[in-house]
């Protein structure tokens, strides 16, 4: 195949698993309630939703091994515990969360079908497509994601050049704060980590790949994909920001989409807003599960036995959960995307830099500080939030769900300097 149609069809692949549910229904409602501050709430989705994921295909490129080499530098119990909860939090989040924006968004507002039947049917196609991973990468790059990159670009030129301008100000008293957390319900650092794993493993379907021409291929199809991302959810957050006047103040997430949609491209709107969701949710949901049924193969011995079984049970759970609604799912996601997120991060920002700085020494005291500085941010949700107050007024940048950032920045630079010294 052809070097550049091959880095363009894996640029497309990693594009369409990246762009999932939670991608496709957070920018224009960012957008709206951010309104003439888009720009800085922009800048802070880009870091969560796309800088972040895309240093983890990169770590990729560069590890060339599964999700367990993220965290081995560690400790081996470390990785493994790691692995397991995040893969977990995969299957039973994010993955079951596209098949309930796709019931919301593409089956409800045309047939009279509970919720149930349409999270059986969607993941019953999800095991189909999983048991066939070989063929993802051509499917994905070369039929699905042109399609869905069409039917956004229309959406987003034609709000730009319509007559609307940005008529309100702000809700969030810090944009860039909010743009970076809700960059969070993406899951896109997390699935940097699984897609990454994929790529890598369903590349070595081709015997001829080395491993240098496997490592330009990820990293060049990895910059492609992500702005092209870029592209997308700035447009959809400024579409956001100057129809927001025309959203009702109480709009759902799902709804702002879908009137964005409607007001763009006119009666037809919402059919295709049909089409783009089903695709864009179906394509996460096969990214995640197989993944997840990669992982836990590799640790019995790459037992097809045990990827099947996997796929069956990430696809039962996608069932069960996916029939709640969009918005119960979101935030029962909260707290785990508070423990899980801030260690992610620096695993991937660690796994980027050049071996010969990150020693085991500093994997463990700065994933170690980013652990407890991050406990407070997680335990809001589980416990008053007034009993936090001391802890939050003491701790930099707490009060913004981001008290970790300084303490591992410090973490990292002590620990490189007497690392140094004693070496």
């Amino acid at each position: 195949m052809n070097k550049t149609k091959e880095i363009l069809i894996t640029s497309f692949a990693l594009f369409s698993m990246f762009f999932g549910a939670g991608n496709l229904i957070l920018p224009p409602f960012l957008g709206k309630n951010a309104a003439d501050a888009w720009h800085w709430v922009t800048i802070g989705f880009f870091i969560t939703a796309v800088f972040i994921p895309i240093l983890g295909i990169l770590a990729h490129a560069r590890l060339q091994g599964t999700m367990y080499d993220f965290g081995k530098k560690v400790s081996p119990t470390f990785s493994l515990v790691y692995c397991i909860i995040v893969y977990a939090i995969s299957i039973a989040l994010p993955a079951p969360r596209t098949a309930s924006v796709t019931h919301e968004m593409a089956i409800k507002p045309y047939f009279e079908v509970h919720s149930l039947v349409t999270s059986s049917i969607y993941f019953a196609l999800v095991f189909v497509f999983v048991m066939n991973r070989s063929k993802i990468l051509n499917l994905l790059g070369r039929f699905l994601t042109p399609l869905i990159i069409l039917i956004l670009l229309s959406i987003i030129f034609i709000g730009i050049f319509s007559p609307n301008t940005i008529s309100t100000s702000t809700i969030f008293e810090t944009p860039f704060v909010s743009g970076l957390l809700e960059g969070y319900q993406t899951f896109d650092a997390i699935g940097a980590v699984v897609i990454g794993g994929v790529l890598v493993i369903s590349m070595n379907f081709n015997k001829t790949s080395t491993f240098k021409e496997k490592k330009e291929l990820i990293s060049k199809s990895g910059i492609i994909a992500g702005l092209g991302l870029l592209i997308i959810y700035a447009g959809l957050i400024f579409n956001g920001a100057i129809f927001s006047s025309t959203f009702p103040d109480e709009a759902s997430r799902s709804e702002v989409l879908t009137s964005l949609s409607s007001q763009t491209l006119g009666n037809i709107g919402t059919t295709f807003l049909s089409v783009l969701v089903a695709l864009a949710c179906f394509t996460t949901a096969v990214g995640i599960i197989t993944g997840t049924s990669d992982y836990f193969k590799g640790l019995f011995d790459n037992s097809k036995k045990v990827y099947t079984i996997t796929a069956v049970i990430g696809c039962v759970l996608g069932v069960v959960m996916g029939q709640f609604d969009v918005h119960y799912i979101i935030n029962i996601a909260l707290p785990a995307l508070m423990f899980i997120y801030p260690i992610t991060i620096v695993l991937i920002i660690l796994n980027v830099l050049p071996e010969n700085i990150t020693t085991p020494t500093l994997f463990k005291a700065v994933v170690a500080v980013t652990f407890i500085f991050s406990i407070p941010d997680f335990l809001q949700f589980l416990v008053d939030k007034e009993s936090l107050v001391g802890i939050q007024n003491i701790i930099p940048f707490s009060k913004d769900n981001l008290g970790w950032v300084l303490p591992a920045i410090l973490t990292f630079i002590i620990t490189s300097i007497t690392t140094k010294r004693t070496a």
